[in-house]
Formats: C-alpha cells, structure tokens, sequence
C-alpha cells in the first residue's frame, strides 16, 4: 500500500509540476543566456586545460577533476538500465525528450553551477558549496537550505546509493545459480562498502582523483562498444532515428495516458540522468578552483552533454540497432550486447555497471558529506555519518528497493522544486557573471572574477574579493 500510494504522489510530482518546472526553466535561462550551452562550449576544452586559479594550492580541486566528480555521480547504472526501461515504458520517443532536456537543461546547468562557485566557501585548502550554500548566502533563508541539504542526503546517500549496490548484485546475479538464497549478496555488499570506504575517508582530494581515473576509462570503453555496434549495424540506423523521431509525441500522450508517455518518461528518466536542475551537481562545481565561476558553469553544461548526448544515447542505440526483444531490466541490454558480442558482452556490460555504479557511489557520497556538514560542521557526525552511508551500501546489495526507488524519485523531485526557485531568484547574479565574463572574452583576455565587479560586497560572500584566485596572485 505504501509503494503504490508513492508511486501515485512520484507520477503527478512529474507530470503535472516537474515537466513544466524544468522546461520552463531550462527555456527560460535558455533565453536570457543566449544559449549559453551552445554558443561558448567551444571555451570549454579551453578552460579544461587551465590549473587550478591558485597556483601555489598542492591540493586544489582542477576543474577537470569537478567536471569528473559530478559525472561520476551521473553517469552511473541510469544511464544503462534506466534507459533500458525508458525505452520499454515510453517508447523510442523517450530518447528524442531526453535530449531535448539535456540541451536546454544546460543552460540551467550553467546558472546552478555558476552560483555555488559564487557562493562557495573555503574549506582549508579546499573549497565547498551547492544549493543550501547559496540559499542561506543569497536569499538569506538558512532554513531552506537545511531543508534542501536534508532532501538531497536522504535521497543520494539512503536512495539512490543502496540501489547503484543493488544494480551491481543484480547484474552479477546472472552468473550464480539461486543467487538471492547464497552469501554472495552479503560478500557483494562488503566489497562495495570497502571500496568506498576507502575512497571517502581520503576527502574530496581523493574522490576527485579516482573519479577522473574511472569515469574517462569506462565511459570512453562504453562508447566504443556502442560505435562497434553502431557501425555493424548500419542497416538498421534509419529505421532506429525514425522511429525515435515519430514516436516523440506519441498516441499515448496526446489521447490522455499522459504519465506513461514518451514525453514525461523521457523527461523523468533525462531528469534522473543527467540531474540539470537538480541541485546536486552544483555541489561538485563548488570544488573547484577556477579564476571565474562561470568557467565551471560552462565546464557543468558539458557534463549534461557527456551523461545524456553521449552515453545515454550510446546506450538507446546498443539496444535499438540490436533488434533483441524489448525488457525494462538490465537483462534488456545484456542481450543486446550479446547479440553482436557473444557472452564477452555480457561480461562487459558487468563490469560496466560495477564501474558506473562505483563512480556513482563515491560521487553521490560527497555531494551529501558537503550538506551534512552545511547544517553541522562536526567531525564525530561526519564519521558516524559515513558509517551510516556504507550500511547502505552493503544492505542495498541485498535488498529489492522498489518502494525506496519510488521514495528516492520523490526525494528528487522535491529537491528539484526547491533547487529550480532557488536559481529563478538568484539567476540574475549568474547573469551578472556571465555579462562580466563575455565581455572579458571580447577583449581578448582570460576572464578573472571579482565580487565588486557585478556590485557585490565582501560581507555577501567569503570569496572572490582579492588576488588569491589568480595564478601568481597575493
């Protein structure tokens, strides 16, 4: 009764508030951006390259490693199995809105990101922020940004990280015979739990680093297997972009089954994915140490584009161009994959979800260490707290989780909500900084930020008042 009555509340959350939020909001700084996700994407190999804005800090966070913390947390078991079961509940046409969501979900992308590197906070030689930071900075309204911090550790540290662990324990259950009655879950679930471990108790330094070893590995081998496919498959590409393209505004849609359409399991499932609008991804782009915060805004809009243009799409194709019966499990890709590759695809698409998963893990992990310690700074609850998290994880191995993916869903949903008023009253800051930005670009230079530039004040912020950030600076 509990699961239906929070499937019930997840299906009107998306379909009648969620679905008109984000792509109004996406249109909306789409707008007043001048699509800022297209027109300046080609500084973004650009700023890549650069080094952290202090020069002399060993230990900075470099905005390639946040671009990889943030897309570790994305491109996770989502972007496998949760296109799997796009597909099979909204059709082909799924695909044509989850795209649609990541180019004008960028720009909301850009305005979050851009904040919380406005509104971050030094945190010894590193730095922190996301949207409870800029709640409390900007609106004034710390009790909102509680609010939020509470939302997205519930939802990322209890939710969606036992389900990463039971997407891996699923997958892996394919190989053992009465795998559910065997130890084999519990062993899965210490495994993870230490990897993890592992990974946290080295701080942000050390998640940033593994994030960016794992996350262009797996991604770029995922791909590869998708081109391979593609290529072998090329009989069957027309036929898998017409049936995306006439099936986006489905019968179904458009005759009243509004909540199982095409339209809102595309924005649901590209929502889940690539989390534009969200508010967690910001709580990565805070990290690192850029010389103008809408460098890491743009650095952000790419991350959407990895997670949904890339390897979602890879994904839809893998399974399209495959032809194999149509499933909303993992099962559905294994055997597409399988179908090109043999039983060397099902290997790899286990190890694909364990790696995905793993980067997920870590990634959701600090962007809930950095809430927890928004509402208390304290180093006996953040142990305890990391505890809690790895208890998750090793009981999600075990577990089935449909009524914790419902309340997760939720969770996101509600954190979506007050992430999105958040950045529609503070937008015109990142507006500011983006105006600052462009006009630095037009003269030639390498844009470097200062508060008073768009007329803000030491006490509206802890940073971005002297030389600190600047290479060879103070």
């Amino acid at each position: 009764m509990l699961n239906e009555y929070l499937g019930q509340l997840n299906n009107f959350m998306y379909t009648y508030i969620l679905i008109f939020l984000l792509i109004g909001a996406g249109v909306y700084f789409t707008i007043r951006t001048r699509f800022v996700q297209v027109r300046r994407i080609g500084d973004v190999l650009r700023i890549l390259k650069e080094k952290s804005g202090n020069s002399e800090g060993t230990k900075q966070v470099s905005s390639f490693q946040a671009l990889m913390i943030s897309t570790a947390s994305r491109v996770g078991t989502g972007n496998i199995a949760g296109i799997a079961a796009a597909i099979a509940t909204g059709g082909p046409g799924a695909v044509f809105w989850m795209w649609l969501m990541a180019v004008i979900g960028g720009a909301s992308a850009f305005i979050e990101s851009t904040l919380a590197q406005i509104y971050k906070v030094k945190d010894g030689d590193a730095f922190r922020g996301g949207p409870a930071y800029y709640i409390q900075r900007g609106m004034g309204k710390r009790w909102l940004g509680c609010v939020f911090s509470v939302l997205i550790i519930a939802c990322f540290a209890y939710g969606f990280n036992g389900l990463q662990t039971y997407n891996i324990s699923t997958a892996i259950s394919y190989y053992i015979p009465d795998y559910s009655n065997s130890i084999w879950p519990m062993i899965i679930g210490i495994v993870m739990a230490v990897l993890t471990a592992a990974v946290i108790f080295g701080g942000v330094h050390r998640i940033g680093f593994i994030s960016s070893v794992i996350v262009p590995v797996m991604a770029g081998g995922y791909i590869l297997i998708g081109l391979i496919m593609f290529f072998t498959h090329l009989d069957a590409v027309p036929g898998v972009f017409q049936q995306i393209f006439s099936q986006a505004f489905d019968a179904q849609a458009i005759m009243g089954g509004f909540a199982g359409s095409a339209i809102v399991t595309g924005i649901k499932k590209g929502l889940f994915s690539n989390e534009a609008g969200m508010g967690s991804a910001p709580n990565a782009a805070a990290t690192a140490d850029v010389s103008h915060p809408a460098k890491q805004g743009l650095i952000q809009t790419l991350s959407v584009f990895l997670d949904t243009l890339v390897i979602c799409s890879t994904t839809a194709m893998i399974l399209m161009v495959s032809g194999v019966p149509v499933s909303k499990d993992i099962t559905y890709v294994q055997d597409a994959v399988s179908s090109t590759f043999g039983a060397a695809g099902n290997i790899f698409i286990t190890v694909a979800i364990f790696f995905f998963a793993f980067s997920s893990l870590i990634g959701n992990y600090y962007y809930t260490e950095s809430n927890l310690r928004f509402i208390k700074d304290d180093k006996r609850i953040l142990f305890i707290f990391r505890l809690t998290c790895l208890a998750a994880i090793f009981l999600g191995a075990q577990a089935s989780f449909d009524t914790v993916w419902n309340l997760a869903d939720i969770l996101m949903g509600f954190m979506a909500i007050v992430n999105i008023f958040a950045i529609l009253v503070l937008g015109d800051i990142a507006l500011k900084a983006l105006k600052d930005y462009d006009n630095q670009r037009k003269a030639g230079k390498n844009p470097v930020f200062y508060a008073s530039h768009i007329g803000m004040k030491p006490e509206d912020l802890d940073f971005w008042h002297d030389d600190d950030h600047v290479p060879g600076g103070k």
